[in-house]
């Protein structure tokens, strides 16, 4: 038994290419279309009368944008560990007011953080003792978007490049590097740029780079450039880079910098930005293919001229069918031996609406001769531990044997047809050369046809496969 047409995927994807923070990522989410006051109701049920989150339209760079800020209602909130912050997330679970996947993916990314902090200082991560993370700012971001994600319906999560800045600041442990430590290990596997792109030197350039910058440290995203200048010389050296990129004596933070300082331009992502999008997203690279829905568009506090100091959050749908697929599947199995017969289409079905590619059943003789049956799930290696647990709840196995599995599959898509009055989809297989070589009615549609109709299902199947015929024409 195959499945039927697969319902769409929606999926997020994060441009994180100008940085990002948490608030902004939040703010992007819920400019796509998340409820703020949904968020502010978690918000309230885990840390009551702690914050309040506001929303602003601001110009950043140009763009319009949205602006969601935090406000702390307690003096001197207390520094959280890891194992606090666990604690009352879990502790959450079954009041109706904090959903059970806000916990999940909140939970997700705190751990992040905390195993990067750990990493950082020495520590075991339950030792870790927030000194940014813990504070209500940042739980309010991290707890605000894993929420504002949820209620958007996200199943699936993309980001671009992140950029993380260049330089040094100023932090609660010294002078430190940008990337700062925690952001360094959090992108480990991800990829990176600085975020400004340098003239090549030696060869023509349209434009010179003529900034004029105050930068200050108190936020990410806190560099001021002005717009580049038209036309320009062409650059041949130094001198015609920035002054802050040249590493000699600039302007910096409202200070004369001596040379043989780093230059740089600043924190563009802070580790509450980047814990979330790792957590959030799966894959990074380019916009995946997909139907766009909604878009969002973050503000960070600075507005930086001429270039959006923004996160933006592409919502939209993906058909999850086998054609979008990879080759690689993984084939789940169990052995079931006292199911009750009749409950084996239902099992099946929940199997295939919960987004596998395939399920089927065979019988079998175990040992001492008793008859039994093998449950086989084809599944995306994403959804193989989902999976499996659904296998389990619904067969009562104590165990499920997986394996990885390469497939030669047909590109294929789903049309439909009206066929007197009912609505029928209609699987068409493609050749490589993009021909079509089969037509094939969805068998559910079929029967529900049947019924509406009176007539039996082979009759209504004939009928489907002669209108999809049809379509050739």
């Amino acid at each position: 038994m195959t499945s039927s047409p697969a319902l769409p995927r929606r999926l997020a994807y994060i441009d994180a290419t100008a940085g990002v923070a948490g608030d902004m990522l939040l703010a992007a989410l819920v400019d796509a279309g998340a409820d703020l006051a949904g968020v502010q109701r978690v918000l309230d049920a885990l840390v009551p009368g702690s914050v309040r989150v506001t929303r602003t339209v601001v110009d950043r760079g140009g763009q319009r944008a949205l602006k969601v800020d935090v406000e702390v209602l307690v003096e001197d909130p207390p520094h959280r560990t890891w194992a606090s912050i666990r604690d009352m997330l879990e502790r959450a679970r079954g009041d109706e007011a904090v959903p059970g996947r806000t916990i999940d993916l909140a939970l997700a990314v705190f751990g992040r953080l905390a195993d990067a902090e750990g990493a950082t200082h020495g520590v075991p991560a339950d030792e870790v003792h927030f000194h940014e993370v813990g504070a209500l700012d940042s739980l309010a971001d991290v707890i605000g978007a894993c929420e504002a994600w949820r209620q958007l319906g996200i199943t699936e999560g993309a980001a671009s490049v992140i950029a993380v800045g260049s330089g040094r600041i100023r932090a609660a442990h010294g002078d430190i590097p940008v990337p700062v430590p925690a952001v360094a290990r959090l992108a480990v596997g991800w990829p990176t740029v600085a975020g400004e792109i340098l003239p090549p030197r030696g060869h023509a350039h349209p434009h010179s780079h003529d900034h004029g910058d105050a930068h200050t440290h108190d936020h990410p995203h806190g560099h001021e450039h002005t717009p580049h200048e038209h036309p320009g010389p062409v650059p041949g050296s130094d001198a015609e880079l920035p002054a802050h990129m040249q590493g000699g004596p600039h302007e910096h933070g409202g200070r004369r910098v001596p040379g043989g300082v780093a230059p740089g331009i600043g924190e563009l992502a802070t580790p509450t930005g980047v814990a979330l999008v790792r957590g959030l997203a799966a894959t990074a690279g380019p916009q995946p293919a997909m139907t766009l829905a909604a878009l969002g568009v973050g503000a960070g506090t600075k507005d930086t001229p001429g270039r959006p100091n923004v996160v933006r959050v592409l919502l939209g749908e993906t058909a999850a069918d086998a054609h979008a697929t990879p080759t690689a599947a993984v084939q789940l199995e169990a052995n079931v031996d006292d199911l009750d017969p009749r409950l084996w289409p239902g099992t099946v079905d929940a199997l295939l609406d919960a987004g596998a590619l395939d399920a089927w059943t065979t019988p079998i003789v175990m040992k001492r001769g008793r008859p039994a049956t093998t449950l086989h799930v084809l599944a995306r290696a994403e959804d193989r531990e989902a999976i499996a647990d659904l296998v389990m709840d619904r067969t009562g196995t104590l165990g499920v044997r997986s394996h990885h599995v390469e497939r030669i599959i047909r590109r294929r898509a789903f049309t439909e047809v009206m066929v007197e009055g009912q609505r029928i989809a209609v699987k068409v297989a493609h050749a490589p050369d993009g021909a079509v070589v089969r037509r094939e009615p969805e068998f559910r549609d079929v029967a529900a046809a049947a019924s509406a109709l009176g007539v039996s299902e082979r009759e209504m199947l004939g009928r489907a496969r002669a209108a999809a015929e049809a379509l050739r024409g």
